[in-house]
């Protein structure tokens, strides 16, 4: 009976040995190796030479005007504002578009603001700026965006960024002629 209570030791399993009696190391998968398969596999053409229609572009609902009486962009991609803005490190999905605004006095932060278009509506993102961002929408008071804070705003909005840069949220009907929309 006194050795149905031994202690039972538990010994990890020896490595398997390659041929030439190396052991074999555990798997490491680089960098590289994610990025190839990060890719998207090519395109196969159609076996009758027919190609696929090509995808609608986007069409933007709203722009952005840049200063009060400046030009348009397109909120066809999402914007990127800034004094020296710079995208994402990891991007879910279109490459924003920068857009560089002048602070001689450094109150705009190197990447200050997101807005994109979302559905029929635009989301206005403060990217952690210093100084925050003032939002003026139509019909109510002036607030300020806390750091990372998003809002839903209206066309007619007014984003003051600091340093004399005023963008205001534009509704785009038809892109008029005398007025140039940046893509």
């Amino acid at each position: 009976m006194g050795d149905d209570f031994d202690d039972t030791i538990i010994v990890p399993s020896r490595r398997d040995e390659s041929p030439g009696g190396h052991a074999i190391e555990d798997t490491i998968i680089s960098q590289r190796g994610l990025r190839e398969i990060r890719t998207p596999a090519p395109s196969v053409a159609e076996p009758d030479g027919a190609s696929a229609p090509d995808p609608e572009p986007s069409t933007a609902h709203f722009a952005l005007r840049i200063g009060l009486g400046g030009h348009l962009v397109a909120l066809d991609v999402p914007c990127y504002i800034g004094r020296n803005p710079h995208p994402p490190r990891i991007s879910r999905e279109t490459a924003p578009r920068l857009v560089r605004v002048p602070s001689p006095a450094r109150e705009v932060s190197s990447t200050h603001l997101e807005v994109r278009e979302v559905g029929t509506a635009v989301v206005v993102t403060d990217l952690r700026s210093t100084n925050g961002t003032s939002v003026l929408t139509p019909g109510s008071s002036p607030r300020t965006l806390r750091q990372g804070e998003s809002i839903v705003v209206p066309a007619g909005t007014l984003l003051d960024l600091g340093d004399d840069n005023v963008l205001q949220v534009v509704a785009l009907t038809v892109p008029p002629s005398s007025e140039r929309v940046a893509s």
